[in-house]
């Protein structure tokens, strides 16, 4: 019997028996379709993420406090509060620093006329824009002369005018605001971008720094201190000369660890993608487990397929199939389970990435090495699930599968 031949056959036999290979296929189904599903996503966190960070600024440093020790009890990471504006006089502009920025920040109750909204404070410098690449939609932004002069004055959100006055265009400048009952004039409206990096910056006051320590904070620490290099290339550069100049500005003698961090927007950005990668090949692999799951399920219906039909086993072989004959026919019902159930389920996974994406609000991407790893995987199930029935098929005698009842 030839190739094509075995494989009528065996198609005939899936045929006669629907609804327990529509079982049967369902684990493989659901294993493709999860894996498919979780690998969108996690290629969708890592694109999302990739976004956020390198919307935070153009070859961006970011200097944060180090650990606090109370009693020999270590805080967490920028529980100290070791940067100050002096810091930040110190960072000078030059080679490879373009612009400096200290970042004082703070949650407020906002008060417009009877608008009422709650968001997040910005104090900061003019340094800020360049370094956010911070566009207005009307107004201006802060100045030099702001910070120097502590004026109450404050950019504002998109979102935060719509908060205040219903719409986003509404006409805000000029007016004065209550942060927390203190009034500031609002001189400029960002342009909507939506979230870059772990906050909306179209839900966000921006104002002089010296204003919001004196007048919201009451401290003149700063959380932290945004540096944006010259160039990527000079990015390391840049890092080795602000690590210098804290080090010798805090006093801190050779070998004793730094009381800052400077992070390295290439760093971050690696990390997370180890991250989201790590967690995609994870949730990956647990969804793979259902795959095996199906393929032990392929082997049990093709075992229970193969007792029930040792009396046609037993006829084929007495009127001449050979023992690969019979091995190929269940080799290939197997396999069409397989693939079958492995074709449904990157359909389904498809469906599903799709619908968890809008969900999550994640563009969800799937590669089409993941497609074929899947389908391939599924394909590879059927064969190695399928040949221990298929040789137990193909090892009967045909005299002992006539005598079978």
């Amino acid at each position: 019997m030839n190739f094509l031949e075995s494989i009528r056959v065996s198609l005939r036999a899936l045929r006669a028996n629907k609804l327990r290979s529509a079982l049967t296929m369902l684990g493989i189904i659901i294993g493709v379709a999860a894996v498919i599903a979780m690998v969108g996503i996690g290629n969708g966190a890592t694109a999302s993420i990739t976004s956020q960070i390198q919307g935070m600024g153009s070859n961006l440093l970011t200097i944060s406090p180090g650990q606090s020790n109370n009693g020999g009890v270590s805080g967490g990471a920028g529980s100290s509060n070791s940067l100050t504006m002096d810091d930040v006089d110190k960072i000078k502009i030059g080679t490879s620093i373009k612009a400096v920025a200290p970042v004082a920040s703070s949650n407020a109750q906002v008060v417009l006329g009877s608008g009422n909204t709650s968001t997040s404070i910005n104090g900061t410098t003019e340094g800020y824009e360049v370094i956010k690449n911070v566009t207005m939609a009307r107004g201006r932004y802060l100045t030099k002369e702001d910070v120097s002069s502590n004026a109450r004055v404050a950019v504002v959100g998109p979102t935060v005018v719509e908060n205040l006055l219903g719409s986003a265009n509404a006409d805000i400048i000029g007016q004065k605001i209550k942060i927390n009952n203190v009034p500031f004039q609002v001189i400029g409206v960002t342009t909507a971008t939506g979230s870059t990096g772990f906050q909306s910056s179209d839900d966000m006051i921006t104002a002089p720094i010296t204003t919001v320590q004196a007048r919201l904070i009451g401290k003149k620490t700063v959380r932290s201190i945004l540096v944006s290099a010259s160039s990527e290339e000079l990015m390391q550069t840049a890092q080795d000369e602000i690590t210098a100049t804290l080090r010798k500005a805090h006093k801190i003698q050779a070998g004793k660890d730094n009381n800052f961090r400077v992070q390295n927007q290439a760093d971050m950005l690696a990390t997370m993608q180890n991250v989201t990668q790590t967690l995609t090949m994870l949730l990956g692999g647990i969804a793979g487990i259902s795959l095996l799951v199906g393929g032990i399920g392929i082997m049990n219906i093709m075992l229970v397929s193969v007792t029930e039909r040792t009396r046609e086993i037993g006829i084929r072989k007495a009127i001449g199939a050979k023992g690969m004959d019979i091995l190929l026919q269940f080799l290939i019902e197997a396999v069409v389970l397989s693939i079958l159930g492995g074709g449904i389920g990157i359909a389904l996974g498809y469906g599903g990435s799709s619908l968890a994406g809008k969900a999550l609000t994640l563009n969800t991407s799937i590669s089409m090495s993941s497609v074929l790893m899947a389908f391939g995987f599924s394909a590879a199930i059927g064969i190695i699930f399928g040949v221990f029935p298929a040789r137990k098929a193909a090892a009967m005698d045909p005299i002992d599968a006539l005598r079978y009842e």
